[in-house]
């Protein structure tokens, strides 16, 4: 048979590489900045673009789509051409691709310091930026299925799969997830609302970590752990069980993030359920990715490259098992809200895709520029410092999650909460941030010395931008037979029968939850709320403050007496359902807000946002000086209520044009009582519309609770 020469495209390779590494430089410095604010608040700066609700979100958009996104592409890139044995479909396409994708973080740098958030967690960027997303997921799609319909290899590997996996489920994800109305350019309100919002939201939070942080990483692993260990993979069969079971019991797992809250049971149930599932196929990825080293742990000794993937790997199991248990009602009470998930998403974030991430980048650039790694010495030094690193972020977090839970459910012998305050676990724990610190510091410096080993190992060897190889036509696989292998030569039916599978779960899950009123029961008393306290809202989002406070009050003993010692309730789902988003949160730096509402005076919160820790001493709080300089933008209050009444919250037609009226008169009221307390302050700042809205919280609920006893 004539070989035919073809060119693989390392040039698109290289510009995801050199973007990977610098992205995962600043990425990482931003987590270090955050990291350090929680034990330091003075490094918030008194700066309005440098406070910890607003870069918190910059840095895990980073890390999560800069670094970890970029990485992946490289990697699908570099590997796709060489297993379908052929060169992408289109150098148009990928470079569309790579610049469509370097605009779409310059623009999430941009807006989530200035604000610009739409509130929800790893999808906080605003709806052009979304739509941008989209578009570009859709060239990168397009450019992938079309190379794997002009491929020369009948037989799709195993690491192909994952990438068509990723593919689709990211796009059904990041669709649904994303619908949202306008307001304008920078502002608009997710179509769903309350429990239905949480519910769509974890769905794709915690299959974004499935389908972006760990399918095509997996694919990856597939590729280039056999190839840096120079051996076979170490079971096909078992590959293609954890394919197919893995892709279809991730897309349920999602509810396990709402344990105890006000999602209907049977919603929790099912995501505890498949959460526990998931420990089999991901341990049969785990085991199939070291049992392929069977025979080569001698080198794994010596080479640098396999020490990091082998590390990557474990990482993987320990995420994988530990997510399981976690979904457990009777660990997650312990755990939920506090740094012990922070330590858990950190094993897989900074073990599994960032070890692994460093192999790959040891073994491809030396290939890439016809050299070899300028130094072993310096990515053993990276290694041993990255693994430090990781050790040290981790365990001082796995110990104040477990510190902060149990001082939160303490109770003394007269039945009484023991650290009714709650800031005295937050000062407790503020020794483990700054150690966490020094983890995240170590981690980083690993990552400065790759850099500088890389740039050397470039400068040594010559770049080779189109890689020649000699291929056959189309290349019949030599594997064995059976279904699956004939399954593998059809593409178009793979990827529709691996979109099925995903989207399975996703229905059975979300449409009752619309379907089914029962699922939300309403309540009477709760009301939309005013045009003043929904700029309140407004600037509660903009300002992240959900990254720190929970407004979702569980119905354990210890969180009623806490925050809503005179009435005892716990929250309900009925209480949301004019919350577009949802601001349930997932960790709490400071107390749950829920039941806020009457708890203190306007002056108080007058105070504590303009010197926090004058008002609770120790606080690791920010200031918020601007707000008292910064006017509400009444332009934007018509349209605001007419965006909302489209996504069915019922103000009444015509509203928004007396709505500025009763926004004046609301604030004026605010206005006037702080005035009678010594505080001066405009009726239109903003710190107002905020007052007015922490003070509405939870109010809803008593009304009722009042109205029933008359």
């Amino acid at each position: 048979m004539e070989l035919e020469k073809i060119h693989y495209d390392n040039k698109i390779v290289k510009a995801f590489i050199i973007v990977t590494v610098i992205f995962g430089i600043v990425g990482m410095t931003v987590g270090l900045l955050a990291a350090i604010q929680l034990f330091y608040p003075v490094f918030n700066f008194d700066f309005q673009y440098t406070t910890f609700g607003r870069i918190r979100p910059l840095h895990t958009n980073a890390v999560i789509f800069a670094f970890v996104g970029n990485a992946m592409f490289a990697g699908v890139y570099y590997s796709m051409q060489r297993l379908l044995k052929t060169r992408m479909f289109s150098d148009t396409l990928s470079w569309v691709h790579f610049w469509g994708w370097q605009l779409i973080i310059l623009s999430a740098a941009i807006t989530l310091p200035l604000g610009i958030s739409s509130g929800k967690e790893y999808a906080e960027l605003e709806w052009p930026i979304d739509i941008a997303i989209a578009l570009i997921w859709v060239v990168f799609g397009w450019n992938m299925i079309g190379t794997i319909l002009t491929r020369r290899e009948k037989h799709m590997y195993v690491a192909v799969w994952f990438y068509i996996a990723t593919f689709i489920t990211v796009a059904v994800l990041h669709i649904v997830n994303s619908f949202e109305m306008p307001v304008s350019l920078f502002k608009s309100y997710s179509w769903y609302a309350g429990v239905q919002d949480a519910l769509v939201q974890w769905w794709y939070g915690h299959n974004a970590v499935a389908f972006f942080l760990t399918t095509p990483y997996l694919g990856m692993m597939y590729y280039f752990l056999p190839k840096a260990a120079n051996r076979p993979v170490y079971s096909y069969r078992l590959s293609i069980i954890h394919f197919w079971s893995l892709i279809f019991i991730y897309i349920w797992a999602g509810p396990h993030h709402l344990l105890y809250t006000s999602l209907p049971d049977w919603a929790q149930s099912l995501g505890v359920v498949f959460s526990v599932m998931l420990i089999a196929p991901s341990w049969g990825g785990m085991l199939n990715g070291l049992f392929t080293l069977r025979g080569a742990w001698d080198k794994v000794r010596e080479d640098p490259v396999l020490k990091f993937m082998v590390v990557a790997v474990t990482a993987y199991g320990m995420a994988t098992l530990e997510g399981p248990l976690l979904s457990l009602k009777n660990i997650n009470a312990i755990a939920h809200f506090t740094d012990w998930i922070i330590a858990h998403v950190h094993v897989g974030g900074l073990g599994w895709n960032g070890f692994l991430i460093f192999g790959i980048l040891y073994w491809i650039i030396p290939k890439m520029w016809g050299t070899k790694l300028y130094s072993v010495q310096l990515a053993n030094v990276h290694f041993w410092l990255g693994t430090l690193g990781i050790v040290f972020y981790a365990l001082p977090m796995y110990t104040a999650g477990v510190v902060q839970s149990l001082m939160w459910k303490e109770f003394n012998p007269d039945g009484f909460l023991t650290y009714q305050n709650f800031l005295e676990t937050t000062t407790k724990i503020m020794p483990l941030y700054a150690i966490r610190a020094i983890g995240g510091g170590l981690y980083l410096v690993g990552v400065f010395i790759m850099a500088y080993n890389l740039i050397k190992t470039a400068y040594a060897g010559k770049f080779i931008a189109n890689e020649e190889a000699e291929v056959a036509p189309m290349v019949k696989s030599a594997q064995g037979g059976g279904w699956h292998h004939a399954l593998e030569s059809k593409p178009v039916l793979f990827t529709v029968l691996a979109l099925v599978a995903v989207l399975i779960g996703g229905i059975i899950e979300l449409v009752p939850s619309f379907l089914i009123k029962s699922n939300v029961p309403t309540i009477a008393s709760v009301k939309p709320y005013t045009p003043l306290e929904l700029h309140g809202r407004d600037i509660y989002i903009r300002e992240g403050c959900v990254n720190c406070h929970s407004q979702m009050v569980r119905p354990f003993r210890s969180e009623v007496q806490r925050y809503d010692p005179k009435n005892g309730e716990y929250s309900k789902s009925g209480e949301y359902v004019y919350d577009h988003p949802f601001l349930w949160g997932s960790k709490r730096t400071g107390p749950d807000l829920h039941r806020n509402g009457g708890k203190y005076a306007d002056s108080w919160h007058f105070r504590h946002m303009l010197a926090p820790g004058d008002v609770s001493n120790g606080s690791i709080m920010p200031a918020y000086p601007w707000l008292y300089e910064q006017m509400i933008d009444k332009t934007q209050t018509a349209a605001k209520i007419k965006t909302l009444r489209i996504v069915g919250v019922p103000y009444e037609a015509g509203y928004e044009e007396t709505a500025n009226a009763g926004l004046d008169k609301q604030a004026s009221k605010i206005s006037e009582n702080l005035k009678m307390e010594g505080y001066e302050v405009a009726p239109d700042a903003e710190i107002v519309a905020l007052i007015a809205y922490l003070q509405r919280l939870g109010t809803d609920i008593k009304a009722e609770k009042v109205a029933d006893n008359k």
